[in-house]
């Protein structure tokens, strides 16, 4: 009998959910994006309410909530059918979404600057398209956002430093673009950051000035620069990034000499140092360090009889392990 209470108000709140029309403003914004897709999302939109109408069920990639006397959007999901054209602009008029996911499709164009207007957005993931132009400094304006992806599209131009704005991001994804110049060293002041990922652009600098900031980069477990531009040493200072589990250096232009401190990181698991121009000896603390599994050191100039650490295979962290 106890539990009586708790099911009355789970079926009322069911049958409000039930009664309650969807805000305008989110019909017409679906409807505005139902028509600007393609077949494949479309056939399974039926019904002019996209949170359901009658007995019609909610479209599909959708999700409603309740806020007062109105349905709201606040999740759309509409990944791996194969979109194409440009980023659909009605979207920024879904105030209320939490979570964004659009990837792997084939949406062109730039990100929109409206998409500043999401205040409420803590996922956007739009990893795997075709978008281009520079990185839109408003999403610096979603105060929310814990979860960015952009990975994997043809984004050009500098990264904007607005994305240090950002209080509660965690995950950063901006791998495989075309992305140029230095790393904004503000990005260190994010106290929650884990995971940042820009390998694989024309991104230039030296890790001195991306860790210039004093106490920069507190919670950062993951730092992937590989395959980039970076010139210059690694300073004994990256230490104080006690965090710090995955180190990717390969394939830029680095050089000097290891210093020992860095195997003084308390967890440090993965380093790869492979294809710079690194020289000198791999000191002896990291042969002795309880954690780490895996140091690529080929194709520097370290001298002869410096040996690597484990067996060398790609490091590959699955999407999935962030996503939450």
């Amino acid at each position: 009998m106890a539990r009586t209470p708790f099911v009355l108000i789970t079926l009322l709140s069911i049958l409000h959910l039930a009664h309650c029309k969807t805000l305008k403003r989110d019909v017409k914004a679906l409807n505005e994006i139902k028509a600007s897709l393609g077949w494949r999302v479309v056939y399974a939109w039926v019904g002019d309410d996209p949170c359901g109408d009658g007995d019609l069920p909610p479209w599909s990639g959708v999700t409603c909530s309740t806020v007062g006397d109105y349905r709201v959007v606040t999740e759309l999901e509409v990944y791996a059918v194969s979109i194409v054209g440009p980023f659909p602009t009605a979207v920024t008029s879904l105030l209320d979404l939490t979570r964004l996911d659009l990837h792997n499709n084939k949406l062109t164009g730039p990100i929109p600057p409206q998409i500043g207007r999401l205040k409420r957005l803590k996922i956007l993931n739009l990893r795997w398209n075709k978008l281009q132009d520079a990185i839109p400094p408003e999403i610096g304006e979603l105060k929310s956002l814990t979860h960015l992806y952009l990975s994997f599209n043809n984004f050009k131009g500098e990264i904007p430093k607005e994305l240090a704005n950002l209080p509660d991001l965690r995950y950063l994804y901006l791998h495989e673009n075309r992305l140029t110049g230095r790393i904004p060293a503000e990005l260190g002041t994010l106290q929650n950051l884990r995971h940042m990922d820009v390998g694989n652009n024309h991104l230039v600098g030296t890790i001195r000035e991306l860790i210039r900031i004093e106490g920069c980069f507190p919670s950062l477990r993951n730092l992937y620069l590989n395959n980039n531009y970076f010139t210059g040493g690694i300073p004994a200072q990256l230490a104080n990034l006690t965090s710090l589990e995955i180190l990717y250096l390969s394939y830029n232009k680095m050089s000097g000499v290891i210093p020992s401190s860095i195997a003084h990181i308390p967890k440090l698991t993965y380093l790869y140092l492979d294809h710079n121009q690194f020289s000198g000896r791999i000191p002896e603390p990291f042969y002795k360090h309880p954690f780490l599994k895996e140091m690529y050191i080929e194709g520097n100039a370290f001298r002869p009889g410096v040996k690597p650490i484990g067996f060398h295979k790609v490091l590959e962290v699955s999407d999935s392990d962030f996503i939450v």
